[in-house]
C-alpha cells in the first residue's frame, strides 16, 4: 500500500508540473495579452526616450497591444531603474538601459538602489550611438574656438572657466567629458541637468558653454546652427556627421567615449518572452524605413539576442570602470 501510495503521489506531482509547465508556455505564447511599460529613466526628448518610443512604435504594431513609454527621471538615470528592477517580472514593465545605468553608474556612485546584475535580464541592444562634443556658437566665436586643439588650448589657459553641461551625474555625457579632461589635462566645471532637453536649452542659450551629447537628441539643433560641432567621441566617424573629425582624429589618441541603449527586463522574467522580446526587437530594427528613421539621428540600430547583450554589457562595465578610474569621477 506504502508503495502504490508514493507512485500515485509521483504521478499526481508530475502531472501538476506538466499542467504548470503547459500553462507557463501558455502564457508566454499569449504574451503580451495588455499593456507593456517601457520605463525610460531620463525626461522626454533625450536619446534613451527616442530609442524607447521608436521601439514601442513597433513592437505596438506586431503585437495588437499597447506598448507606452513611462519617463521617470532622477539621479542620474537611478531612480527610473531601480523602479524598473522592483517591477513584477512578467515581461509587462521592460527597461530602456543606457551605458550610464548598467556600465557607468556602478563605478561613479558609492551605492546604487539596483544591482545592474543581479536585477535585470539583457533582452536586447536597440542602438549604440556616439556623443558629440559641441559649444555654444557665440562662446565658441568670441574665443575664436574651431577645433578640438583650438578648445583644448583655450580650456590650458583658463581651467576651471568653462562650464561643462552634463544630462546628468555619472551619465555617458558626463563622464566623456571627464574622460577628455583627464586625458588632456584640462579642467572645466561639471554642470549636471537632469535630462537632455534642459542641458541643450542652456547650452544654446549659452548659460552653459559646452556639452557632450548623445547625438540623436542634438541633431536637429545642430542641422539648424543653434550648437557648434567639433568632433565625435566614437572610434569612427558617424555616417550622419561625415565631415566631422572623431575626438581621437583631432588629436586626443586613444579618446573613445560612445553611448548606447538596450532593453532589459526585470530579474526573474520568463526565458520565453524575454527571447520573444529580443526577437521581435530584431525585426522591428530590420525594417528599411526603421533603420533610416534612426540613421538620420545619428544612431544606427543593432539588435542582439540576449546572451550577446548580457556579453556586451560586461565588457562595457569592465571599460568604464578603468575610465572612471583614470578620471576619478565620482558622484556621493
Amino acid at each position: 500500500m506504502l508503495i502504490k501510495s508514493l507512485v500515485r503521489s509521483v504521478l499526481s506531482a508530475a502531472v501538476a508540473a506538466a499542467v504548470l509547465g503547459a500553462s507557463a508556455v501558455h502564457a508566454a505564447d499569449a504574451y503580451p495579452s495588455r499593456q507593456v511599460t517601457i520605463m525610460v529613466p531620463f525626461p522626454a526628448g533625450g536619446t534613451t526616450d527616442i530609442a524607447a518610443r521608436g521601439v514601442a512604435a513597433e513592437l505596438g504594431q506586431m503585437w495588437k497591444q499597447p506598448v507606452v513609454v513611462e519617463n521617470r527621471a532622477g539621479a542620474g538615470g537611478n531612480v527610473g531603474t531601480a523602479a524598473a528592477a522592483r517591477a513584477t517580472p512578467d515581461g509587462y514593465t521592460l527597461l530602456m538601459g543606457t551605458v550610464s545605468t548598467h556600465a557607468i553608474n556602478q563605478s561613479v556612485y558609492s551605492s546604487l538602489p539596483y544591482d545592474p546584475v543581479k536585477d535585470f535580464t539583457p533582452v536586447s541592444m536597440v542602438i549604440p550611438v556616439p556623443n558629440i562634443l559641441e559649444l555654444n556658437p557665440g562662446f565658441a566665436d568670441r574665443h575664436n574656438i574651431r577645433s578640438v586643439a583650438d578648445l583644448i588650448a583655450y580650456l590650458k589657459a583658463n581651467p576651471g572657466k568653462v562650464n561643462m553641461a552634463s544630462t546628468g551625474n555619472g551619465t555617458s555625457t558626463h563622464l566623456a567629458g571627464e574622460l577628455f579632461m583627464a586625458m588632456t589635462g584640462t579642467k572645466m566645471t561639471h554642470v549636471p541637468y537632469k535630462g537632455s532637453s534642459p542641458a541643450l536649452t542652456d547650452v544654446m542659450s549659452g548659460s552653459a558653454d559646452l556639452i557632450f551629447d548623445n547625438l540623436p537628441s542634438s541633431m536637429g539643433f545642430l542641422k539648424a546652427g543653434k550648437l557648434r560641432p567639433l568632433a565625435v567621441t566614437s572610434k569612427e566617424r558617424s555616417p550622419a556627421l561625415p565631415d566631422i573629425p572623431t575626438i581621437a582624429q583631432a588629436g586626443v589618441d586613444g579618446y573613445d567615449a560612445s553611448s548606447w541603449f538596450g532593453l532589459l527586463a526585470p530579474a526573474g522574467t520568463p526565458t520565453d518572452i524575454v527571447n520573444k522580446v529580443s526577437a521581435d526587437v530584431a525585426t522591428a530594427l530590420a525594417k528599411p524605413e526603421v533603420r533610416e528613421r534612426f540613421m538620420a539621428m545619428g544612431a544606427n540600430p543593432q539588435a542582439m539576442t540576449p546572451e550577446q547583450f548580457k556579453q556586451f554589457i560586461a565588457a562595457e562595465s569592465e571599460k568604464w570602470a578603468k575610465a572612471v578610474k583614470e578620471s576619478g569621477a565620482r558622484v556621493d
